[in-house]
């Protein structure tokens, strides 16, 4: 038996796995999900979604494409989970093969001639929209910026032919910086921030809920979340890791609710790693 069950639950509700099931959509998630909904349905070219390090942004990129998925005559969706190539030549094939073109050309010259025919013959002659997502996008390199940047270019004189999405930490936004040709292409730039309080509350119901917990069941005290969330500062990465232990926590030492006190004994564990 999972120790879920143990709790009356059916599935394990603080998983750190990118499940759109789980994704709780707070104020500012729905804010980004449907700025993106509307780039991409006017076909405006490129939106930058920045966030710092387990503020959900893969999640939401999943989230994103799942949104989407009832729209695969309209859409062409293909996704690259970490940019790192050798070379340009590499990263454009990558492409290539990623829209399952079939054609296998020799040099960086025709990979952007093939990319170019293959846009137009989906986005004008059939009436499609290719949309390329990039997640981790802060590894891309400026040469593999520059490669988006001219794809960005075909258009017609009314959309873009290629919509790209970039996921990114915000270390990216420096890149950016550096490389104003392509910062100037941006038509939709977010910024993901962290969860306030009342957010972080109903992110653990939310997840609770969806988890198999019956209505009227609590399993963290207001204390509780209110510790969870001060020592998390509202990042989902880290309010989902310490609702886990809390939980395991709790059946270890058969309680019936997560209390502050039992926060406070986690976070000392946790602590104990970095001194």
């Amino acid at each position: 038996m999972e120790y879920y069950n143990l709790l009356g639950l059916d599935r394990e509700p603080f998983l750190t796995t990118p499940d759109p099931a789980f994704f709780y959509h707070s104020r500012e998630h729905k804010e980004c999900l449907y700025r993106l909904e509307i780039a991409l349905r006017l076909r405006r070219g490129l939106s930058v979604i920045l966030g710092n390090v387990g503020t959900g942004k893969t999640t939401l990129c999943r989230t994103f494409l799942r949104i989407l998925e009832d729209s695969q005559d309209e859409f062409i969706f293909r996704l690259i989970l970490d940019p790192t190539f050798n070379s340009e030549y590499e990263f454009l094939n990558a492409l290539i093969e990623l829209f399952e073109i079939p054609e296998s050309p020799r040099s960086t010259i025709e990979c952007k001639n093939v990319l170019q025919n293959f846009l137009y013959q989906k986005g004008v002659v059939e009436k499609r929209t290719p949309v390329l997502v990039i997640d981790e996008g802060q590894l891309l390199t400026p040469t593999f910026m520059e490669s988006l940047r001219v794809l960005l270019n075909y258009e017609t004189n009314k959309y873009k032919l290629l919509q790209l999405v970039i996921f990114a930490q915000q270390e990216f936004l420096m890149k950016l910086k550096r490389q104003p040709n392509f910062q100037d292409r941006i038509s939709l730039g977010y910024v993901i921030n962290p969860l306030n309080e009342e957010d972080t509350r109903s992110l653990i119901r939310f997840r609770l809920r969806r988890a198999g917990l019956d209505n009227g069941r609590t399993l963290f005290n207001n204390q509780a979340i209110h510790r969870i969330y001060l020592h998390s500062q509202g990042y989902p990465r880290k309010i989902i890791t310490l609702c886990h232990d809390a939980l395991v926590m709790m059946l270890r030492e058969e309680r019936e609710m997560v209390t502050e006190p039992m926060i406070n004994e986690i976070i000392h564990e946790k602590e104990q790693w970095y001194v």
